[in-house]
């Protein structure tokens, strides 16, 4: 079944962060959207109220590429650049644990409830492991020679696709850590990887701004690559009904794309829904499909209808 092209609106303009503003993050379901970047601080907004002011989360020495919302512990996981992962207590806005990892760029974290595990993608190449419980490191393991870009996970088949500035995606054995495949075919560093919600198709994108689709039980085999934006794709996310796939670029639009034919929907720009004036950096869906956030180095988030 086709979706049908949607139509977006701007609801609100989110301001108070002091410079690009890298990442978001939040459970879908809930409307909290936390959100963090090159100031050093994390800001916590809601998505169904935006005409309200963000909340200071908490203040840290360097800029943050990374944030991991874990719901049913009311916390917040930080990749701290060059300190490690901090987790903050959201209840009690205070630092609960601190581990130090390599004193270097952090830029994915990715926790499954399933395994108790958070996987942590380091600038270079290293994939650590961290202990759900205590946060107490695991393991490191030096994958490439290159930063790792991105994390996404299978649940059902436990295969973890890591995604590199060496071109590669690498997809894990999520226990063990072997490596099960390796992917070739992106012409530039890999930014972004996301499982379909069917759990049929990895979808990775990057600086080559193509969007790539590997169909999973033919062994990642490529299924479609898409020209899908006029420079780097930064982040793709689906919504949480499974109907749209989001992506943004440093080409400062947003796409919507139906995320059963692959069909561009809807293009969010400045000149047409008056979007984000620099690159678009990552997307979140809050409660439902009907809302799409977005942050930017424009030092902004943008809350959108999407109907």
């Amino acid at each position: 079944m086709t979706t049908s092209r949607p139509t977006v609106q701007k609801l609100a303009t989110l301001a108070g962060h002091r410079d690009c503003v890298y990442t978001i993050t939040g459970t879908a379901g809930e409307e909290q959207v936390y959100s963090a970047g090159a100031d050093g601080l994390v800001v916590s907004w809601r998505a169904d109220t935006p005409e309200q002011d963000g909340e200071l989360v908490a203040r840290v020495e360097n800029s943050v590429y990374a944030l991991c919302h874990l719901p049913a512990r009311n916390l917040l996981v930080l990749g701290h650049n060059f300190q490690g992962v901090q987790v903050i207590d959201l209840a009690s806005r205070t630092l609960l644990h601190a581990t130090a990892l390599p004193p270097v760029a952090i830029f994915d974290l990715l926790y499954s409830e399933t395994r108790q595990r958070l996987y942590v993608a380091l600038a270079d190449g290293t994939l650590a492991v961290l202990r759900a419980s205590d946060f107490r490191l695991e393991t490191l393991l030096r994958l490439s020679d290159k930063s790792l870009r991105c994390l996404s996970l299978h649940e059902e088949r436990g295969e973890l696709a890591v995604g590199g500035s060496d071109w590669r995606v690498r997809i894990l054995d999520a226990d063990t850590l072997a490596v099960q495949h390796t992917i070739e075919g992106a012409t530039n560093s890999v930014f972004t990887a996301a499982y379909s919600p069917d759990g049929r198709y990895l979808l990775t994108a990057g600086r080559d701004a193509h969007l790539r689709i590997w169909d999973v039980a033919a062994g990642y085999r490529e299924h479609r690559s898409i020209v899908a934006h006029l420079f780097t794709i930064n982040h793709l996310t689906f919504s949480p009904d499974g109907r749209l796939l989001a992506t943004g670029s440093m080409d400062k639009s947003i796409k919507l794309w139906d995320a059963q034919t692959w069909q561009l929907l809807r293009v969010v720009d400045r000149a047409r829904h008056a979007g984000h004036g620099t690159s678009v950096n990552k997307l979140f869906w809050p409660g439902s499909r009907n809302r799409l956030v977005s942050c930017s180095d424009d030092r902004t988030l943008a809350v959108w209808q999407v109907g």
